[in-house]
Formats: structure tokens, sequence, C-alpha cells
């Protein structure tokens, strides 16, 4: 009896001292989405990362350093860089209709397309982008300043279809070969409303 007793204490302290040694497990650390790139420990807004910002059709993002300048002046460059990037968004997002409108109906041939793409890419500017917006501003933990601007999808498809309607006015031997059964306004219309991949980017 008593050999079994002291057997059975010594299991009780071998398990006692086992649990006492172990260390707890860590719990597995979070992996942010997106992260800031000027702070890439810190978890930032999505749209810092080209994530969909919804309600809006075409975007960019600007950014600008802690200037001595002030808030004011950071947000203005940031805005202003943006500008220029939401135009380079625009001719990607606007070719790429009028790519996928010549696929599906089969109305022009590559070569005919990559003409008309660079007819239309050259219209689109900074200043033709009217009603470009200020969607989200956020202030980075080292004070950089990052800006979203963009269009809704109302103004993204108007911008689209005064493009594509100067193209077709300016370059009419190019958009001869497009092989469409219908008026200019009716095709700039009708790529202009195609609902493609959201164009996004810094």
């Amino acid at each position: 009896m008593r050999r079994i007793l002291m057997i059975a204490t010594g299991v009780t302290v071998a398990l006692t001292l086992a649990a006492c040694g172990s260390k707890p497990a860590k719990p597995a650390e979070e992996v942010a989405e997106c992260v800031f790139p000027d702070a890439p420990k810190v978890k930032a807004p999505g749209w810092i990362c080209n994530m969909p910002v919804e309600g809006v059709a075409v975007s960019a993002i600007g950014s600008h350093e802690k200037s001595a300048a002030g808030f004011a002046f950071m947000q203005d460059q940031a805005t202003a860089a943006a500008r220029v990037r939401l135009a380079q968004q625009m001719r990607v997002h606007v070719t790429n209709m009028v790519k996928q409108y010549a696929e599906t109906t089969g109305a022009a041939g590559s070569e005919t397309v990559d003409k008309v793409n660079t007819s239309v890419s050259k219209l689109i500017t900074v200043e033709t982008l009217s009603g470009s917006r200020v969607y989200r501003s956020y202030t980075s933990p080292t004070g950089m300043v990052y800006v979203l601007v963009g269009l809704d999808p109302k103004l993204a498809e108007q911008s689209t279809a005064a493009a594509l309607r100067t193209s077709m006015n300016n370059d009419r031997a190019a958009w001869q070969q497009f092989r469409a059964k219908k008026g200019q306004d009716e095709l700039a219309d009708d790529i202009a409303k195609l609902r493609g991949t959201p164009a996004a980017g810094q």
C-alpha cells in the first residue's frame, strides 16, 4: 500500500513540474492586410493599398512627406500628384473598355484598337477630368499625408464618352475602321457604359 502511495505521489509531482516548466504558446501574430509604405509595421486603411472604395469607379493615390510648410500644403501637393495619376488610370480604364467592346462585338482588330486607343489616350489629361475629388485622406505615423482622388461611376462614364467623341471627331480615319453599325454618339455611349474592372492605383 505504501509503495502504491509513493508511486502515485511521484507521478503527481512529475506532472506538476511538467506543467510549470512548459511555456504557454504564443498567439499567432495578426498579419495586416495593408500597411503604410513609410511605416511597414503599422496597419493602414485598405485604400492606401489600392483596395476598392465603394462609390468610386476610377481612383488614384497621392502622397507627400511631412513638411514645415504645414498640413494644407502637404495635402495640396498629395492631391496634385494623385490627379496626375488619376489621368493615367483613366487612360487605362478607357483603353480597356475600347478593347473589351471590340472583343465582344468583333467591331475591330487589334491594330485598329491600338490606333483608336492611342488617339483617345492623348485626350485624357488632368485638365479634362473635371469633377474628380478627394474621397479619403490620412496621415501616417511618420507624418506622410496620403489622399485618394477619384471619379464616381457617373462622372467616369461622362468623361469616357467625352474623350471618345473628341477622338472620333479628331481622328476619323482610325475610327472608320471600327466596324460599328452605330453613329459616333451612340458608339461612344455604348463603350462608356461598359462595366470593366475598376481602375485604381498609385
